[in-house]
């Protein structure tokens, strides 16, 4: 992976499912698939940033929008009771690799590097005028040492980014420099590199 930001990176966020996120986190996937919708405006979705914080939104249907477990078994959201206002940044991921695919041939070649069922890739491949789905190769960093922000309306709405607060809850640079690397035991795909 490159170098940490510089001190004077501003911090951002990429809102994205927390299975997703803990899959990034587990080396279970190293691709990120984003199709856009309304509030990415007329230019639609856009990757902005080639280093983020992943944004971890939850909601319970995910985990049937997701591939099982290889046991069978559905994935299970983390219990965040007691903390609702808390918005827990544990996932760093560096973009390498970004761009557009048009062919769904090509959409499914990515199947082994990320969770999501094939169905709801399908689902956003199709959605819209014209179909197509945006794609980032990633390697991921997991902070050990976990970055809790308060939510705050900011933080709201159906939008991808967002920037976050540098210096809140002590900030992001001494948990990121002791952050663990994560190796894509999935692999990457190779052919979009």
């Amino acid at each position: 992976m490159h170098s940490l930001p510089d001190p004077d990176w501003r911090p951002v966020a990429f809102k994205e499912w927390q299975l997703i996120a803990s899959a990034l986190a587990s080396g279970e996937q190293s691709v990120i698939l984003r199709k856009g919708g309304i509030s990415e405006g007329k230019a639609g979705f856009q990757w902005l940033h080639d280093r983020f914080f992943l944004f971890p939104s939850l909601f319970h249907e995910q985990a049937e929008q997701v591939k099982p477990l290889p046991d069978g078994s559905l994935r299970s959201l983390p219990d965040i009771s007691g903390k609702e206002d808390d918005i827990v940044f544990s996932v760093y991921v560096e973009a390498f690799q970004t761009g557009r695919l048009t062919d769904w041939d090509e959409v499914m070649r990515l199947d082994p590097y990320h969770i999501w069922k094939e169905e709801i890739v399908r689902e956003r491949f199709e959605w819209g005028e014209e179909p197509g789905i945006s794609y980032a190769i990633v390697r991921a960093r997991h902070l050990t040492d976990p970055w809790i922000l308060k939510d705050r309306s900011t933080f709201g709405g159906c939008r991808s980014w967002f920037g976050l607060p540098p210096d809140e809850a002590g900030g992001w640079r001494e948990r990121l420099e002791s952050s663990q690397e994560v190796e894509a035991h999935c692999g990457l795909p190779e052919w979009l590199i």
